[in-house]
C-alpha cells in the first residue's frame, strides 16, 4: 500500500480510499463477530494500521473521521487521534457514539487509556446506562491496566468497587467487559491480585447468577499457575 489516492490526508479522501479497499467478505466476517454492519465497510485492522502510519497522528483528521459516522473511519480516528489533544468533553461525545463493542474496545485501548482524562472517565462511565457507554469504562480500566505503568494500586482498588458494583448487569457485552477488567487488574502484581482475588470471591458467592459468573470464571485465570509466574515475577 502507498499514500497514493490519500493524500493529503483529508477525511474525504481517505474514506474514498476505504471504499476502494474494503471487500465483503471481511465485511461479512464482522457481522460474524457481533460488528454491526450499517455503517461498516469491510476494512481489515491490518489495512488500518498501515494507513495510520501514512497519515501520522492528526488531531483535526481523527474529528474528521469520527464524523463520517462510518466504521472503519472511526477506528482509524483512534489510531491516529493525539491523546495529548483529545479533551474530556471529546471523550465523552464519542463514548455517546459507541453502538458496537469494536469501536468502543479500539478506542479505549487505543486511545482514551492514552488521555490525561482516562481515569475521571472510568468512574463516570461506570454508572452509564446505554450498554456500549457503560462497557467503555470497564474496557478503559482494562487497558490502563497495560498502558498506564504508574498508575498507583489505589486507583487500581477504586476499579475493583466499580466492578462489584457493576457485576449483576446481565447484558452481554458488559458483562464480558466487567470479566476482563477483573481478570486484568488481578494479573498486574500481587497485592492487586490478593484483591481482584477477594473480589471474585465475593462474586461468586453472590445471589446474582451473572455475578456469580462473573467471579468464578475471574478466579480460574487470577488463581491458575500462569498468573502466579507472572506475579511472582
Amino acid at each position: 500500500m502507498t499514500s497514493k489516492g490519500v493524500a493529503p490526508y483529508d477525511a474525504p479522501a481517505v474514506v474514498a480510499w476505504l471504499k476502494r479497499n474494503a471487500t465483503k467478505a471481511t465485511r461479512d466476517g464482522m457481522a460474524r463477530f457481533g460488528i454491526p454492519s450499517d455503517h461498516a465497510l469491510g476494512v481489515t485492522m491490518s489495512q488500518l494500521k498501515t494507513l495510520a502510519k501514512l497519515t501520522g497522528r492528526n488531531h483535526a483528521l481523527a474529528e474528521d473521521l469520527w464524523s463520517t459516522g462510518i466504521y472503519e473511519a472511526r477506528l482509524l480516528a483512534a489510531l491516529i487521534d493525539d491523546p495529548s489533544a483529545v479533551t474530556s468533553a471529546q471523550m465523552d461525545r464519542w463514548c455517546k457514539d459507541f453502538d458496537n463493542w469494536g469501536i468502543a474496545d479500539t478506542v479505549c485501548f487505543a486511545l482514551f487509556d492514552r488521555t490525561e482524562h482516562r481515569w475521571e472517565k472510568v468512574t463516570k462511565w461506570a454508572t452509564r446506562k446505554p450498554e456500549f457507554e457503560k462497557r467503555a469504562a470497564f474496557a478503559l480500566l482494562w487497558g490502563l491496566t497495560v498502558h498506564d505503568k504508574s498508575a498507583p494500586d489505589s486507583q487500581y482498588l477504586g476499579g475493583l468497587a466499580l466492578i462489584e458494583r457493576a457485576a449483576a448487569d446481565d447484558r452481554h457485552f458488559v458483562k464480558k467487559a466487567v470479566n476482563m477488567a477483573l481478570r486484568a487488574v488481578g494479573k498486574r502484581n500481587r497485592a492487586l491480585n490478593v484483591a481482584a482475588v477477594a473480589t471474585a470471591k465475593a462474586l461468586a458467592a453472590s445471589d446474582d447468577v451473572h455475578a456469580q459468573w462473573i467471579g468464578r470464571d475471574a478466579l480460574r485465570e487470577l488463581q491458575g499457575p500462569v498468573v502466579a509466574r507472572r506475579i511472582s515475577r
